[in-house]
């Protein structure tokens, strides 16, 4: 306990972010334990504790993730960029052929021995967004330039999120934002921006068009009948209604934490509506200070970039917000019905592994560029 103590007395960067970390997460034990009461009695025989040990064992481990990469020199990520791609791409590759096929989607790999998935997308996510923070950085006399300086971003951005899609087309679409988002930041050429997107669409008409050929490996079909569901209120809105439900029954302060029923009905909702929970055991009041959460976190981020004087950190450090906050917000919105279904988890705050360690790893790599900088502003004091 003591140690434990001396850590966090110890903690440099920013605090706020550190408090942003630590207040989702305890948001996320409190919801979870809540919201898995039927999965306990129809998988562990009521055991409604093996879910809270478990997924209170994957924040823990998270948040040892999180403080290796907040203790490392950012500049190291810098480094690992090139390496970090040459795994993802053939780790997605090979997803798409021997992955885990759930709900007809092959997202995850399982590892052999242990009886445990991982999502190889999430992974990339962390890839992707230092790599692209390392090319602009890398490219800043010549990224103007659409050969030298353009052409090395994107080829990897289009390839990370092609091959994303097929399976999971929300995430690549947060990807590409992201990697948008940050180009964007890195004063790349916004006829360039546009040239990013055109070749989005591109790639994303390609896809419907071997998706028609093969269905397998691509979800046309469940992409065109979640936006029909979506524009014309009509076919399977089960989640979305049970999602409205208990929007409707929290009200403005909620029905309490633990008192939820429609965790009875929604399905996921310890996962991808783990917000409409939220809303319906604290209410508006609650529903809003998460919002407000993700919002603040942006915020410090962005006064993190207008302090660094290294254009990696800031790029990475605004990179892998974006990341966070444009996931969060598509899976707020989902719950409210302002999108159709996505599938995506709210971070650091629903349940899944790998989804809470990437969460963590991005938070630990955005204060080791926090402690960088407060350490430039204690030396120059």
């Amino acid at each position: 306990m003591a140690n434990a103590t001396n850590i966090l007395r110890n903690l440099k960067g920013d605090k706020v972010i550190w408090a942003i970390m630590f207040i989702l997460a305890l948001v996320s034990v409190l919801v979870v334990y809540s919201a898995t009461g039927k999965l306990a009695y129809l998988h562990k025989d009521g055991n409604t504790e093996f879910y809270l040990l478990k997924h209170s064992a994957t924040l823990l481990f998270g948040f040892i993730i999180a403080y290796v990469a907040y203790s490392m020199p950012y500049q190291i990520f810098m480094k690992l960029a090139p390496w970090l791609i040459l795994i993802s791409v053939p780790l997605l590759i090979f997803t798409m052929a021997m992955g885990v096929d759930v709900n007809s989607a092959k997202r995850w790999l399982s590892v052999p021995g242990l009886g445990l998935t991982f999502q190889t997308s999430d992974f990339a996510k962390i890839a992707l967004v230092v790599y692209v923070a390392k090319a602009i950085t890398v490219s800043q006399e010549t990224i103007k330039d659409l050969q030298k300086g353009f052409f090395p971003i994107i080829i990897p951005v289009l390839l990370i999120c092609g091959l994303i899609a097929p399976s999971d087309l929300s995430t690549a679409m947060i990807l590409f934002a992201t990697a948008m988002g940050m180009m964007f930041v890195g004063r790349v050429r916004l006829s360039f921006l546009v040239a990013l997107m055109t070749g989005g669409i591109i790639l994303f008409s390609f896809l419907v068009t071997i998706g028609n050929f093969f269905p397998d490996y691509v979800r046309v079909s469940t992409w065109i009948n979640r936006m029909r569901n979506f524009f014309t209120d009509s076919g399977d809105n089960y989640q979305v209604i049970q999602g409205k439900m208990a929007i409707a029954n929290g009200q403005f302060i909620g029905v309490g934490p633990g008192n939820s029923i429609q965790r009875n009905f929604l399905p996921s909702s310890y996962a991808d509506f783990v917000y409409a929970i939220i809303g319906e055991e604290y209410g508006l009041i609650g529903a809003s200070f998460i919002l407000l959460i993700y919002v603040v976190l942006m915020f410090r981020i962005t006064r993190l970039v207008t302090k660094s004087p290294k254009a990696f950190g800031s790029i990475l450090a605004v990179g892998l917000g974006f990341m966070i906050v444009l996931q969060a917000m598509a899976n707020m919105a989902v719950s409210v019905n302002l999108l159709p279904v996505t599938g995506l988890p709210l971070p650091l705050v629903s349940m899944g592994g790998s989804s809470i360690i990437v969460s963590a790893t991005a938070f630990g790599m955005i204060l080791s560029v926090s402690r960088y900088i407060e350490g430039l502003s204690s030396n120059e004091k």
